[in-house]
C-alpha cells in the first residue's frame, strides 16, 4: 500500500514537472513570435522588442511611483472585486432561496452584463470621483459573474444528499460545510478566475478614462499620448503579471482550503 501511494505520488510529481516544462516551452514560442515580428517591422516606434520591453520595466521599477501606480490601482481593484463576488454570492443565495427574489434580480444582471464598460465608466463619472471609479467597475464587473457562477453551483447541489441531512437533522452550518460548499467551490473558483481577469481589465480602463493621479490607467494614458510604445507595452506587461500571479494565489487558496474541508475536485 505503502509503495503504491508512493508511486501515484512520484506520477504526480512527474506529470506536474512535464506541466512546467510545456508552459514554458509555450511561453517561449510566443516570446519568439514576438521577437520575429520585430525584425520583420523593424520599428521600435510601432512594435518594441521583448527584450526594450523588459529593460523599460526595469527602468520603471527603478522608480517610486511605479510601485505608487502599482499599489493604488491594485487596490481599488481588488476593493471593488472583492466587493462584486460577496455582492453576487449573497444575491445568489437569496435568489437560490426564493424564486421571486430571483426574478426580480435576473432582469438587473443581465443589464450589467450586456452594458458595455466604456458605457458605465461614462455614466459613473457623473455620479462619482475618478478615483473611486475603477472600485465601482469592478464591483459591476464582478457581480453578476459570482452571481450565475454561484447560483448555478447551488442548484447543482445533490438533492439526495439534502434529504438525507434532513433526515439526520444536520445543522446548517454542517450542512453547508459539508453539501453546500463542496458542490458550490468549482464554480466558485470559475467566478474568480472569470471575475479577476474582467476586474482587472475593466477597472484599469476605468482609470485609462478617468485618470486618477498615482494609477497605472494614468501612466497608461501619458504613454500613448507621448507615444512611449515601450513604456506602454511595460505597463500592459506589468497588468498582465498581477492579475495572472493573483489569479492564481486566490485559486490556490481557494482549492487549498476546499481541500481542507474534503474536496479536491477542480473545475
Amino acid at each position: 500500500m505503502e509503495n503504491m501511494e508512493k508511486g501515484i505520488e512520484g506520477k504526480k510529481n512527474v506529470n506536474r514537472i512535464r506541466r512546467y516544462i510545456t508552459r514554458l516551452l509555450v511561453f517561449i514560442f510566443w516570446i519568439s513570435v514576438w521577437e520575429a515580428a520585430c525584425k520583420i517591422i523593424d520599428q521600435e516606434l510601432f512594435l518594441p522588442s521583448p527584450e526594450s520591453v523588459l529593460l523599460a520595466i526595469i527602468d520603471l521599477a527603478k522608480t517610486s511611483g511605479f510601485w505608487r501606480s502599482i499599489f493604488n490601482s491594485f487596490i481599488r481593484i481588488i476593493i471593488g472585486f472583492s466587493m462584486g463576488v460577496i455582492t453576487g454570492a449573497i444575491l445568489a443565495v437569496f435568489s437560490y432561496k426564493s424564486r421571486l427574489i430571483y426574478e426580480l434580480i435576473s432582469p438587473f444582471m443581465k443589464i450589467i452584463k450586456s452594458t458595455p464598460v466604456a458605457s458605465f465608466i461614462i455614466l459613473a463619472l457623473v455620479w462619482i470621483s475618478s478615483k473611486n471609479l475603477s472600485v465601482l467597475i469592478s464591483f459591476l464587473m464582478a457581480m453578476p459573474i459570482s452571481f450565475s457562477n454561484l447560483l448555478y453551483g447551488l442548484k447543482s447541489t445533490d438533492e439526495k444528499l439534502l434529504e438525507m441531512a434532513k433526515v439526520f437533522r444536520m445543522g446548517r452550518w454542517k450542512r453547508i460545510k459539508a453539501i453546500y460548499f463542496p458542490a458550490v467551490l468549482p464554480f466558485l473558483v470559475s467566478a474568480v478566475s472569470v471575475g479577476l481577469g474582467f476586474s482587472f481589465k475593466s477597472g484599469i480602463a476605468a482609470e485609462v478614462i478617468g485618470r486618477p493621479s498615482n494609477s497605472i490607467g494614468l501612466n497608461l494614458y501619458e504613454a500613448k499620448l507621448y507615444l512611449m510604445i515601450k513604456e506602454l507595452f511595460a505597463w500592459t506587461a506589468v497588468i498582465i503579471i498581477i492579475s495572472v500571479l493573483f489569479e492564481k494565489i486566490v485559486v490556490r487558496t481557494i482549492r487549498h482550503y476546499g481541500s481542507n474541508t474534503g474536496n479536491t475536485d477542480k473545475p
